[in-house]
């Protein structure tokens, strides 16, 4: 198996294991906001969340669609440490047919009875919202003049 492979393998085994992801937002006014919320994935990698429309991110979502994700593996001893990265950009779905699509893998992820898709539009407070990957990156560990530095490879998920 080659290391792409490894690192492939081991960015699905920590989205598949860790339930939050860390949502960086930025407001038109370029003040950043991070938000740790439970996520879900479908099969190419999307990911989804629900979140109060009056969030600080859910906000700056609506004025800035680029977002910064961050799933990472602190169960792990220390130094030894992985996480996935990524450029994405976010969106509150509106469509009801895209939130039927989404509602199985939020709700399948906690094993609960999924909610009616009427729970997130309309005079609901809370959407469910969709990150669509740009790029996506893992840590890893490299000498560089002696040292070891964490660095970044980028990835493809699918």
């Amino acid at each position: 198996m080659s290391s792409m492979d490894n690192y492939i393998k081991k960015a699905k085994r920590i989205i598949s294991d860790i339930l939050y992801i860390t949502i960086a937002s930025v407001s038109k006014h370029g003040a950043p906001w991070n938000s740790p919320v439970y996520s879900a994935f479908d099969e190419n990698y999307n990911f989804y969340w629900v979140s109060p429309m009056e969030a600080i991110h859910s906000k700056n979502i609506k004025e800035n669609p680029q977002v910064a994700l961050v799933i990472y593996d602190s169960t792990v001893p220390e130094g030894t440490g992985a996480g996935v990265y990524v450029q994405a950009k976010a969106t509150e779905i509106t469509d009801e047919k895209e939130i039927q699509h989404a509602i199985p893998f939020l709700y399948g992820r906690k094993n609960k009875s999924p909610r009616p898709s009427s729970s997130f539009i309309g005079d609901s407070p809370r959407r469910i919202y969709k990150a669509v990957p740009g790029k996506i990156w893992v840590n890893t560990t490299q000498e560089i003049n002696g040292q070891p530095c964490d660095v970044r490879v980028e990835i493809k998920l699918n």
